[in-house]
């Protein structure tokens, strides 16, 4: 059994680690956790995929010194890249957990849906593999937001709202949800909600990647549990949350070091459906949806 606190590591270049890290603060707060942040090295959607290799392996050796029980990669480009290696350096003594789009819940509602992420994302092997596995022929039409992890990562409401824009004109108005296919969207679900036409649902998969980390170390949900540390890392350095992350719910709960609320928490998991007065299921469909 591992001790406790349990110290959980989430990699990533950027605020892409805040949803999940999130969560894990929601359900476990009792868990350590060390945030590794790579301002220098971002974004890493543009490096080649040697050097992401390099640089998630080589934070992963540091995170492990530094004491963690568990990687996280709340990095989709990360964990298509690098993950596999990582857990060829890590693994079995400490657990590594990737990220995948909810593309899977997405497919088994048998409805129309819309796959948004990065251009390089969206034109990879491994969401086209994922697209096969997962959706009925047709089924799914892969979304490119130009500049929507940037904008996000800025901070910068307006470039969010024109990025969110473009997306969602290029969305067929026959799907009736979104996979949200990069970790930094849920950060901004209001501005995607509000663009969609009415009722259109969304799917992320941060929560599901928090509650699988709990199952690889072995613990249970326990949101009453008294909160542990948090560390940030800079380009390895300790240092804090950038300023610039506290402008979200998220970054700014984790930045004060106490518990994560599910009103820091993005809408898009249907565990909120019972606690979001503006929130509904679609008949027959695990989604949430503006109303």
């Amino acid at each position: 059994m591992v001790r406790q606190p349990a110290r959980v590591a989430l990699i990533d270049s950027g605020f892409g680690l805040l949803p999940t890290a999130g969560w894990l603060r929601h359900l476990r707060p009792d868990l350590a956790l060390d945030l590794y942040l790579d301002p220098e090295g971002m974004p890493w959607g543009s490096k080649s995929s040697a050097w992401i290799v390099d640089r998630v392996l080589d934070t992963g050796r540091l995170a492990i010194a530094r004491g963690a029980d568990a990687i996280v990669v709340p990095c989709n480009t990360a964990s298509v890249t690098a993950v596999v290696p990582l857990r060829a350096a890590v693994e079995p003594e400490r657990p590594v957990v990737a990220t995948v789009p909810a593309v899977k819940p997405a497919g088994a509602t048998g409805l129309p849906f819309a796959v948004w992420a990065t251009e390089r994302t969206t034109g990879s092997e491994y969401q086209r593999d994922l697209l096969e596995r997962f959706a009925a022929p047709g089924q799914a039409d892969a979304v490119a937001c130009p500049g929507l992890a940037r904008a996000v990562e800025d901070a910068d409401p307006a470039a969010v709202r024109d990025a969110v824009a473009v997306a969602a004109g290029r969305t067929p108005a026959r799907c009736r949800s979104v996979v949200l296919g990069c970790t930094h969207y849920p950060l901004v679900v209001d501005d995607i909600l509000a663009a969609l036409p009415p009722g259109t649902g969304l799917h992320d998969s941060s929560r599901a990647v928090a509650g699988q980390a709990l199952r690889r170390l072995g613990l249970p949900e326990d949101p009453a549990a008294e909160p542990a540390g948090v560390r940030v890392h800079l380009g390895g350095d300790e240092g804090t949350l950038p300023a610039i992350a506290c402008r979200y719910p998220i970054g700014a709960a984790l930045a004060r070091g106490g518990r994560v609320t599910r009103d820091d928490l993005p809408a898009t998991d249907e565990s909120d459906q019972q606690t979001r007065p503006d929130t509904a299921t679609h008949p027959g469909a695990p989604l949430l949806r503006r109303v």
